[in-house]
């Protein structure tokens, strides 16, 4: 199976190869020359998928705009998991002048963006490895248009939670794409914390959100760890699915898949870490903060996140000490 991050590649680079001529981003766009309170800034947003982690993300960028009292016009795409189309908004983008900056969500997003556009701003947001994706030099210094947040997740301390709801597991599933650079990063990391805590991953790989069902039910395991895979969290009932019926804990890598029946996560708030993006964004807007000295930050904080009906459905008795210290309770 070829990688669609290869196929995004050659398609931003066939359709930049199209839009010669026709005019690249500027940073003298529509708001760009002028610090006046009628200022409109226009801002394209390019999101991987619809899924409500990536959802919250855009909002809170958008929140953190609309709370500085920037206006704001926006021009907002989403690629529904598909690499072509993920290079058609990218080529889009590159090819219009006006555009102050660029906002690409998930990882394959931002890697087509920051392939095609090369003189606006792009802030990537919901990106676990960025240096491994090839969008930063570094993280301390990015070196060229691009920068932004990462959801990179505490992979390790995530893992060790199995054990604490499934005392007993010796084998934890993991379903992922392998053709997202953020979900390979993750489960290396989840293979080294499994081995710490003498736990066997089983990994399962699928390419269309329709596999994610098939290969949970082929899944013969003591739980279930699902990271921010772009393309199982869109598909994450269908896993929810067959662990009620086995009765199999789903330990899950952010807190909104909680929210919609995994069980238990120390994760990320995705409405936090798009807030945090948008305040990087109002500094490149309104301050002149050049993105290549800007360094990619992280969220300082994860939260414990327990879904107590959940637990019943998959069979799993939650420990007093877990809830104790939870910092947030569904159910």
């Amino acid at each position: 199976m070829k990688n669609p991050l290869l196929k995004i590649a050659a398609l931003v680079a066939a359709g930049a190869l199209a839009l010669t001529g026709c005019g690249g981003g500027s940073t003298g766009g529509s708001g760009s020359s002028s610090s006046d309170s009628d200022t409109v800034y226009k801002i394209g947003i390019s999101q991987y998928v619809s899924h409500p982690s990536l959802d919250a993300a855009k909002e809170g960028f958008k929140q953190a705009l609309a709370d500085a009292g920037l206006k704001v016009d926006y021009d907002e795409q989403n690629a529904q998991a598909d690499a072509a189309t993920v290079a058609t908004i990218s080529n889009r983008f590159a090819g219009d002048a006006n555009l102050d900056l660029v906002l690409a969500i998930a990882t394959p997003s931002a890697i087509g963006a920051a392939q095609a556009i090369t003189d606006v701003p792009v802030l990537f947001t919901a990106v676990t490895d960025p240096v491994s994706a090839e969008l930063v030099a570094s993280n301390e210094a990015p070196g060229a248009n691009v920068t932004g947040t990462t959801d990179m997740n505490p992979v390790a301390d995530q893992i060790a939670l199995i054990k604490q709801v499934a005392p007993d597991a010796k084998t934890v599933g993991i379903i992922y794409s392998s053709g997202e650079v953020n979900s390979i990063v993750q489960v290396e990391l989840a293979k080294k914390a499994a081995e710490k805590e003498g736990l066997t991953i089983v990994e399962k790989t699928v390419a269309e959100g329709n596999q994610v069902l098939q290969a949970a039910q082929t899944l013969d395991v003591d739980a279930i760890y699902v990271p921010t895979d772009n393309l199982v969290v869109n598909n994450l009932e269908s896993v929810l699915q067959v662990a009620e019926e086995q009765k199999i804990p789903v330990i899950v890598g952010e807190t909104d898949s909680v929210k919609r029946g995994g069980l238990l996560t120390l994760g990320l708030d995705y409405h936090a870490l798009g807030v945090q993006t948008g305040e990087m964004a109002i500094r490149i807007l309104t301050e002149g903060a050049n993105p290549a000295e800007m360094p990619v930050e992280f969220q300082k904080q994860a939260k414990l996140v327990i879904n107590t009906a959940a637990a019943e459905r998959m069979g799993v008795t939650l420990p007093q000490s877990l809830l104790d210290k939870a910092d947030e309770k569904v159910s």
